[in-house]
Order: structure tokens, then C-alpha cells, then sequence
């Protein structure tokens, strides 16, 4: 607001998140110590970490509901504890649990919400049946929430975050738990969302989701923001790539993995089933020693080839943790 009570106009910000060294402690555990980033409009920003990282109480700090300890923070260009009532109208918060009334069918809990918000109730209708469409769900809008599959509850626990369309939308892990189709289901949603103007926030147990998703992507673990970057940025600031060599028999297969024992730090991993072996480097020019050994040694080879290393791979470096889970899911919070 300006001295004369009038809300200002923030529309020309870039960064729909500032934060400068926002610290969150409970007692004398530091959740989140010291945060500092910026998220530009526009844009997927991916949130990874461990269980217990801090992710999901940096959203909660962002979205208001919890008030920062120590530091500050601008959220779409409102101070987050000076202007928070500023900050509430212009985000959306979709949470890890369902927020609509199970009893209520689905098109009764946006038109519900609709009415919240402010609209008529011929508005809150028609927003109703366009979101139930633009999110597959006409078929279903009659019937009870508590009888949604698990895709279809997220998809109606999104549509109920966007009834108004916030600039910017905080997403939870929204995709836990899930089929990999409903999965997939969501990301269009997002990416539509994004594709319309708002900027999304998304903390996400799925690093194949970050992946996907995320146009800037940053790893906390232990409330501290240990690094940031495009997907592809991070997986190059780790400096290693891997040797991918099949084999015509299992004999030159086990005969590789002993001439690689000796040349590399690293043991090879061995697949038995594919009769191949994967050899990770930070110098590239060590594969060619490798192949030209292996023709020293008159070893067959049937293929070979370059790998660049995935986001498990990063996660696994920065965070000493492995991704775990079916889709490299990570730990969650």
C-alpha cells in the first residue's frame, strides 16, 4: 500500500519470489536457515530435498501461513509480513492432502468456492463447469469427491486453487502417490498453467518431475539452499559422464570388469541381464584409454556410448542421499 492506503501496482516485478536470508526455526531447530533466492514470472521453479529438507515450510513461510523468524522476502513485489493480505489475493496454495469437502461432488466445491471468492452465483457456476472441463472432470462433476481415484482428486484439489487465477500457484508435491498416468495428467495441467501466465512454485518428491517440469530447479537439504540452476546446469556442474559398453558374451563382459577394477576409482556396475557395463568419469578422455584397452585385450565389443548424468546422479552428489522410489522419487517431506 502507499501512504494513502491505495494497493500499489507491483505488475512490472520480474522475480515473482525474493527471499533474502529467510530463516525459520522451531525452538532451536532451524527448518529453514538462511534462504536466499530469486524465482523469475513465468516460470516452473522446482523445490528438491530429502525428507525433512525444509521444503515444505519455506511454501508455508511464502504463502503466509507461517511468519519467517529471521530475513525478508517479496512475493509477486508485496513485502511478505508487511503486505501479506497483498500477497494472499494474489497466490494460490495447493497443499500434500486434499482441501476440498469430500462429501460435496465436485462441481459443488468450486461453485462453493466461486461464492467465497466473491462471484455471483451464475459466475460461480460457469467458472465451475469451465475448469470441470478444461481438467477432464465433467463426467464426474456430479459424483462425490470421496469417490474420486487419486488422479481425479488432484486434478479437482488443483482446479479449486485456480477458481480465481492467481499469478502465482504453490504446489506441494502435487503429483505424490500417484499412477504414472495421472501423473502425467497433472503436468499438462501445470504446464497449461504456466503456458497462461502463472508462475509456479513446486516442491516435488519426483526427480524425474523436476526434470520435466522445473525451468529452474533448487536443492535444499537441512534448510539450506545448496544449489540452483537449470536442469541441465546442474547436471554439468557435477563434472562426470558415464561409459556405457555392451558385450557379445559374458565372458568379455567379466573380462572388462577386470581390466576397468584397475583404471578407474570408481568400481564399474556390472548388468548381468543386458551383458553390459557402465563406467563413470569426470575425464572424458579416459574412455577412449578404456575402448582401446578393451581392443588390446581382444575383447568383443558389441556397443558403447557417452551418458550424460541424470538428476539422481546431482541429487546424489550435493545431497549424499540417493533418489529413491519407482520414477527416481526422493524422500519427501
Amino acid at each position: 500500500m502507499d501512504e494513502g492506503g491505495r494497493r500499489m501496482d507491483h505488475s512490472n516485478r520480474t522475480y515473482a519470489v525474493e527471499a533474502d536470508q529467510l530463516v525459520k526455526a522451531f525452538g532451536k531447530e532451524r527448518a529453514v536457515d538462511g534462504i536466499s533466492l530469486k524465482v523469475p514470472k513465468g516460470i516452473v521453479y522446482g523445490f528438491l530435498g530429502p525428507n525433512g529438507a525444509g521444503k515444505t515450510t519455506m511454501i508455508r513461510m511464502l504463502a503466509t501461513l507461517l511468519k519467517p523468524t529471521e530475513g525478508q522476502a517479496k512475493v509477486m513485489g508485496y513485502d511478505l509480513t508487511k503486505e501479506a493480505d497483498d500477497v494472499r489475493q494474489s497466490i494460490s496454495l495447493t497443499g500434500q492432502f486434499a482441501s476440498v469437502d469430500e462429501e460435496l461432488s465436485g462441481r459443488e466445491n468450486l461453485i462453493f468456492i466461486g461464492r467465497l471468492v466473491g462471484f455471483s452465483r451464475k459466475e460461480a457456476k460457469a467458472r465451475a463447469d469451465e475448469l470441470l472441463a478444461a481438467f477432464n472432470l465433467e463426467d464426474a462433476a456430479k459424483r462425490q469427491v470421496k469417490k474420486y481415484s487419486g488422479g481425479m482428486r488432484r486434478r479437482i484439489d488443483i482446479a479449486a486453487s485456480i477458481v480465481t487465477s492467481p499469478e502465482l500457484l504453490f504446489l506441494d508435491e502435487p503429483t505424490t502417490g500417484l499412477d504414472p498416468r495421472s501423473r502425467n495428467e497433472v503436468w499438462e495441467i501445470i504446464r497449461a498453467l504456466v503456458k497462461n501466465g502463472t508462475t509456479v512454485f513446486l516442491t516435488t518428491q519426483y526427480l524425474e518431475e523436476a526434470d520435466q517440469l522445473a525451468d529452474l530447479i533448487g536443492v535444499i537439504d537441512r534448510g539450506v539452499l545448496i544449489a540452483e540452476g537449470t536442469s541441465a546446469e546442474l547436471k554439468s556442474s557435477i563434472g562426470v559422464r558415464s561409459l556405457i559398453i555392451e558385450f557379445e558374451d559374458e565372458q568379455d563382459l567379466h573380462q572388462a570388469e577386470a581390466i576397468f577394477e584397475g583404471m578407474f576409482i570408481q568400481a564399474p556396475e556390472v548388468n548381468q541381464d543386458q551383458l553390459s557395463i557402465s563406467v563413470t568419469m569426470k575425464d572424458q578422455s579416459k574412455a577412449a584409454k578404456a575402448i582401446g584397452e578393451l581392443a588390446n585385450q581382444q575383447i568383443a565389443v558389441k556397443d558403447f556410448s557417452m551418458q550424460q548424468p541424470t538428476l539422481d546422479d546431482v541429487f546424489l552428489q550435493i545431497t549424499g542421499k540417493p533418489a529413491k522410489g519407482e520414477g527416481g522419487e526422493a524422500n519427501g517431506e
